[in-house]
Parts: structure tokens; sequence; C-alpha cells
């Protein structure tokens, strides 16, 4: 279970997706979410199942970690496929499954929004596999650092995110912890009517609320004994630097969410 949900994990690699700035990751990744929500051509999303495909392969993550770490978002991205298939009545009826009439748009619709969620996770998931998380809140900060002049406080803001993030394995590492103790007591939350096994996952998400309020608790009191303060004078000890890679790719997914665009319109 220790790998059932893999974001916010990081992988140390010397990769060239690891080695570009964090600012250039989250560009394209903004820019790859955009192309996404506006194409709705089946040879275009094909092409994009190919750029994650071969950013995977750039990252040298292991294709099958990644499938494994994202286990239960299959679950997801299968119900959202039949739900539109089963629900959508637009188009031309195919045939006819235990009274639900089953469309041709029910099927194209269905493929898009999966594609999308499953593209978009995976590209989220890969944003953090390859990226440290306090390079991340870097980068946030540097995004949100004009919005100091609105008075907001963007550095709170940055580290919230960074202990989010941080906190994802942690809490993954503990829910398995609980399950192993639970599973040993003689729960067992897998099998039994869909009733029962919401009922047994009481006695695993309670001592895992318990404990991730003890946890917020000890990083407040370890942050404030230390006189820490998020105020916008602070300085980093790592700068993260545009290099001559990062324009590139910045400038090759612009022009190619430009080019994607004008060829749709």
């Amino acid at each position: 279970m220790t790998q059932s949900f893999i974001l916010g994990q990081y992988i140390p690699r010397e990769s060239f997706i690891h080695k570009l700035d964090p600012r250039t990751k989250i560009i394209s990744l903004i820019l790859f979410v955009i192309t996404m929500f506006v194409i709705d051509r089946l040879l275009i999303y094909s092409l994009l199942y190919g750029f994650v495909l071969g950013c995977v392969l750039l990252s040298t993550i292991p294709v099958t970690y990644l499938i494994k770490g994202l286990k239960p978002v299959w679950w997801l991205v299968a119900f959202t496929f039949i739900f539109h298939v089963l629900f959508q009545r637009d188009g031309e009826a195919l045939f006819d499954v235990f009274g639900f009439v089953i469309y041709d748009q029910g099927f194209i619709q269905g493929g898009e929004i999966a594609s999308r969620l499953l593209l978009m996770i995976v590209m989220a998931t890969l944003l953090t596999l390859t990226t440290p998380p306090l390079a991340v809140t870097d980068a946030m900060r540097w995004f949100l650092t004009p919005l100091t002049r609105l008075g907001l406080p963007v550095n709170e803001l940055a580290i919230m995110m960074a202990i989010s993030l941080r906190l994802i394995p942690t809490m993954t590492e503990e829910m398995d912890k609980i399950a192993k103790a639970q599973a040993a007591r003689g729960l067992d939350y897998t099998q039994g009517r869909l009733r029962d096994r919401l009922k047994a996952l009481l006695p695993l998400l309670i001592p895992l609320f318990i404990s991730a309020f003890k946890r917020a608790e000890a990083l407040a009191m370890a942050m404030e004994a230390r006189g820490y303060q998020g105020a916008d004078h602070r300085t980093s000890y790592r700068q993260i630097v545009f290099r001559t890679m990062d324009y590139i790719v910045v400038c090759l997914m612009t022009t190619a969410t430009i080019l994607i665009y004008l060829m749709i319109g």
C-alpha cells in the first residue's frame, strides 16, 4: 500500500526532466492542460498520449511504478468513462444494456473526459516525482510574488503548499501502518457489502485524522520554537535559475499550444 498513491513523492534522478527548472515544469503543465481542454480531435489526443509517454521515458521513472502508484486513479477514470457512456443521450443509439441505451456520443464524450482526467493526473504526478517539494515551493512563491502588492501572504501560502505536498507520502505511510495494525486485529474492509465496507473504514480514518492533527500541532510548535515568520524579506538557500534549455522548452510548449489552437480554430 506504500505505493498505492505516489502523488507528492519525489524520486531523485539525473534525467532531463529532473534538471529542468520547476517554473518550466509548471508553465509546461499549465500549457498542456490548456491544450487538453480546447481540443476535440482524436489525432491530437493521440499526440498528447505520446507526449506524456515521452515525458515519462525522459524522466527515467519506471512506467510500472507509475502505473501501480496511480492505481486509485484508474478506478476514477473508469467510473468517469462508464458514467458518460450510460447517461449520455446524444448521438445515434448503438445498443441496449440492461435498460440503458448506449449512444455513440457517450463513448466519444466519455473517452474525452476520461483522457483529460488521466493525462492531467499523470502529468501532475510526474511534476512531483521529478521536482523536490522545496523547489516547487520556490517556484510557486515566484509565481505569486506580484500578489504581495495586494497584501496577500505569499510566503505563508507557499510554505503551506510545501507542507501539504510533503505530508502526502507521510500520511500514505501512516495509513499503511494503521491498515496493517487493524488487519492484525481481524479487521477486513475488502469483503462484504458496500455498507459494511464503509463502516469498516472508520477504524482506519479516525486514527489517521488523529495522527494528522498531532503531526500538524507538532510541526506548528517546532516552527514557532525556531522563530519562523513568513515575512517578505525571507530569502532561499537554493536559488532557482532559468537556463537555456528552460527557455527552449517554454518556447516549444508555447508554440505547440498556439499551433494546436490554430489548427482547431
